[in-house]
């Protein structure tokens, strides 16, 4: 025991005579950093790498600089949990992500419990924020917002189709697909099927074959990309002609590398593209200049570090509690979403969900193009 207290003494002792990581604030980044959805854990990654770069570079946050420290989830709720542990042993005082809302949930608890602040750039289920934490933030919208947006859509476009709402039985998935549903049901259309499947399926030979026994035109799909890509590709196999629509968690162009041309004229929603604002442009041509597409997530990452950054200018301190108690105040924060604020719950004030559609390019990629 007193071995152990020593040993910490003497090593803050030497931390402060050399005045190096003492002097740091530790930023985690939790996301899947690998596994089927490591590419929207790159653009969280390269997102909060890129601000925070920015920020170093400019002097850091109230003289220190940031530090980063990595934590790879991979999409688990238990692994995320490790991550969250680990950061809160490493003195993390600021989390970038998670990417799921079955991670960021539990996650945020813990980081509640050790003085953390989380700000999500992609979680977007109701329930991360509708706790009552002091520390749950995010930059993107919520399912309920995104649910009746696409409801509303598929009900003024697709009055008379036969829909089937299919979600992969996760919290954000199975979330943004009843709010869909909901938002149907109170415009007056009643889906013709609703199911779950398993994340990580290979083979959706069963569920096609009900599709077509129902007579399906339009499909909506709450959940990611991988499976979204396999259920579009094996419906063109079968030659089972419906609208592909889904959320937020297909907004890759990895999706077309599944899909393949398959992919053309799918649906989904998702905020304003950031990459389209001009002042935005230097910024995007650095990272297309790195090799790095700056799509979905990234400058959703990029501004919950910019946000952060800002809140705990306002108030002259590091201290999470109190850039919390900033954030959810009345100041507006200059970010490449635009001037963002949040209300008490964590939520931003931003514009919401718009529609997009897949098309193929001069290039001959298939991406997302706004409608």
């Amino acid at each position: 025991m007193k071995k152990s207290l020593f040993s910490g003494v003497a090593l803050a002792a030497m931390l402060a005579f050399s005045g190096s990581a003492s002097a740091d604030i530790l930023f985690g980044i939790g996301a899947p950093l690998t596994g089927p959805n490591a590419v929207y854990g790159a653009q969280i990654q390269k997102g909060a790498e890129a601000a925070i770069k920015e920020i170093n570079d400019a002097g850091g946050i109230n003289g220190e600089k940031i530090k980063i420290v990595l934590g790879d989830d991979v999409s688990d709720p238990k692994q995320g949990i490790s991550v969250a542990n680990k950061f809160a042993a490493e003195g993390v005082k600021y989390v970038i992500g998670h990417f799921n809302s079955g991670v960021s949930i539990p996650a945020s608890e813990v980081y509640a419990e050790n003085g953390i602040l989380e700000m999500s750039p992609a979680a977007t289920n109701p329930v991360y924020t509708e706790r009552g934490l002091w520390n749950t933030f995010r930059t993107c919208g919520r399912d309920d917002q995104q649910g009746t947006i696409a409801g509303k859509y598929i009900a003024d476009h697709f009055k008379d189709a036969k829909i089937a709402v299919i979600h992969d039985k996760t919290p954000y998935g199975q979330g943004l697909a009843d709010e869909t549903k909901k938002a149907l049901n109170a415009a007056g259309v009643k889906e013709v099927a609703y199911e779950g499947v398993n994340v990580g399926e290979k083979d959706y030979s069963a569920l096609i074959a009900k599709l077509k026994q129902e007579g399906v035109t339009v499909l909506y799909w709450g959940g990611l990309h991988t499976e979204a890509g396999l259920i579009i590709r094996q419906l063109a196999d079968q030659n089972l002609k419906v609208t592909f629509i889904s959320g937020d968690g297909i907004v890759s162009n990895e999706l077309a590398s599944i899909a393949g041309d398959a992919v053309a004229g799918t649906l989904n929603t998702f905020g304003p593209d950031p990459r389209n604002n001009p002042d935005n442009a230097e910024l995007v041509k650095k990272f297309r200049d790195a090799g790095f597409e700056p799509e979905a997530y990234t400058l959703y990452s990029y501004a919950g570090v910019q946000a952060i950054a800002a809140a705990a200018k306002a108030v002259k301190s590091n201290d999470p509690q109190e850039v919390a108690k900033a954030l959810k105040g009345k100041e507006t924060f200059k970010t490449v979403l635009g001037d963002i604020s949040f209300d008490e719950k964590g939520d931003p004030k931003l514009p919401g969900y718009v529609m997009y559609e897949w098309k193929k390019g001069a290039d001959g990629k298939y991406t997302y193009v706004q409608k």
